[in-house]
Parts: C-alpha cells; sequence; structure tokens
C-alpha cells in the first residue's frame, strides 16, 4: 500500500470489509459506505431477494439504471441547452449585423 493511502474499514451487510483510498476520500468512502449498506438493506427487507451476492446484483442493477437515467437526462439537457444557445448567438449575431448595416 502506498504511504499516501489509508486504511478505512467499512460494514456493508454485517460484514467488515478493509479499503484502501486516499486520505482526501475517506469521508467519501465512508458515506458511500453507508448509502450502499442502506441499499442493499432495503432490498434484503423487501423479502424479494435473498442471498447476500443476489442482493448486491439487484443493487448494482439498479444503481446502473440511475445512473444510465441520468446520463440520458443530463445529455438531453445538454443537448436543449446548446440549441438554445446557438439560438441565442444568431439573435445576436443578426442584431449585430443590423447595427452594423446601420452605422454604414
Amino acid at each position: 500500500m502506498s504511504q499516501d493511502q489509508a486504511r478505512v474499514s467499512v460494514r456493508i451487510m454485517e460484514k467488515e470489509y478493509v479499503i484502501a483510498c486516499p486520505y482526501e476520500e475517506r469521508t467519501a468512502l465512508l458515506d458511500t459506505a453507508e448509502f450502499l449498506n442502506g441499499r442493499m438493506r432495503e432490498i434484503r427487507d423487501s423479502g424479494k431477494v435473498v442471498g447476500l451476492d443476489r442482493i448486491a446484483v439487484m443493487v448494482a442493477l439498479n444503481l446502473a439504471n440511475e445512473l444510465l437515467r441520468l446520463k440520458n437526462h443530463d445529455a438531453k439537457v445538454e443537448s436543449e441547452v446548446g440549441s438554445r444557445v446557438r439560438a441565442l448567438r444568431e439573435r445576436v449575431e443578426g442584431a449585430i449585423e443590423k447595427g452594423q448595416q446601420l452605422e454604414l
């Protein structure tokens, strides 16, 4: 382990894991582990999925789905913003051209 790495102990579904991460990312790692533990408990407590590995896969699928939906939403927003910026730029350029024509 590198000298600039911290060893962080996290508990997920009553199992302890020791993970190496940069010192400045310790808090983020602990928050992430707590979030993951909560999501896994939700799936377990629903009673629909049994077994740690199956619970982990369900949570991973749910999180991947959420990530893809957010990426698609971000791409759509970015495209809409880009279109609006182009339209505004064209309006500004058109106004500038008219202003320059008046000056000539």
